[in-house]
């Protein structure tokens, strides 16, 4: 029997790149979270930990992969991960995202 997931272990990190930050103007946030974690799970986390109101979730899985090490040479499987955008109710803001820019 697997271990349940916790909040503090279904939400990994919250996803920092440009296309995100343009996101977060259209109310929806991008997290990377465990591979096992389910939508309903998700929506909890992010309910319970952010004080928000969560109105839809899209998920997407990147599957394991080989990839060749440029240190050693040797070929190495990259892990499962998966991401999850989540769309939040208009007027709420998830202070994760929200900084001043200089």
């Amino acid at each position: 029997m697997s271990t349940p997931l916790i909040h503090q272990n279904t939400i990994i990190s919250p996803v920092v790149t440009e296309k995100s930050y343009a996101l977060s103007a259209l109310d929806k946030y991008v997290f990377n979270v465990a591979p096992s974690a389910s939508k309903y799970q998700i929506k909890k986390a992010v309910e319970d930990l952010f004080k928000v109101n969560v109105l839809s979730i899209n998920t997407v899985k990147h599957g394991s992969r080989p990839m060749k090490s440029r240190k050693t040479g040797r070929h190495v499987t990259l892990p499962v991960n998966k991401k999850a955008i989540v769309k939040i109710k208009a007027g709420q803001k998830i202070e994760l995202f929200n900084t001043v820019k200089s």
